[in-house]
């Protein structure tokens, strides 16, 4: 009901509002199927990749068709309470995880190039 009227009033969404969303603290034994009983009452999915490795158990992307309905699933799904966790519901934005991931390959290759050449930071 609230998308129609967002569509109608031809309101302009902030710019990180995106049809791809970042879903965290999920349950790690939650399944595609009920992934889709949630996020799907809010519109036509196109996609749900749920984290199945260590680092991105209880993490899930969820692609929607329109825009407005990812818009209103993060606000009526943040905070959700799923089997005892509140969802933390975010728009994917790559610039930001990209950020992160280019930081910790170069601390870590700072920290190859300390060992290589016997220089530490503990000393100071």
């Amino acid at each position: 009901m609230a998308t129609i009227s967002l569509r109608k009033g031809n309101a302009r969404l902030p710019p990180e509002v995106n049809r791809a969303l970042y879903v965290r603290n999920l349950p790690f034994n939650i399944t595609s199927e009920e992934m889709y009983d949630i996020f799907g009452k809010y519109g036509a999915i196109r996609q749900i990749r749920i984290g199945t490795s260590k680092d991105t158990r209880g993490t899930a992307f969820v692609v929607y068709e329109d825009i407005y309905d990812a818009k209103t699933a993060v606000d009526h799904l943040s905070g959700f309470n799923v089997a005892n966790r509140y969802l933390i519901v975010l728009y994917y934005q790559p610039a930001k995880m990209n950020k992160k991931f280019d930081q910790k390959k170069k601390e870590d290759e700072l920290a190859k190039m300390q060992e290589k050449y016997g220089v530490s930071t503990k000393d100071k």
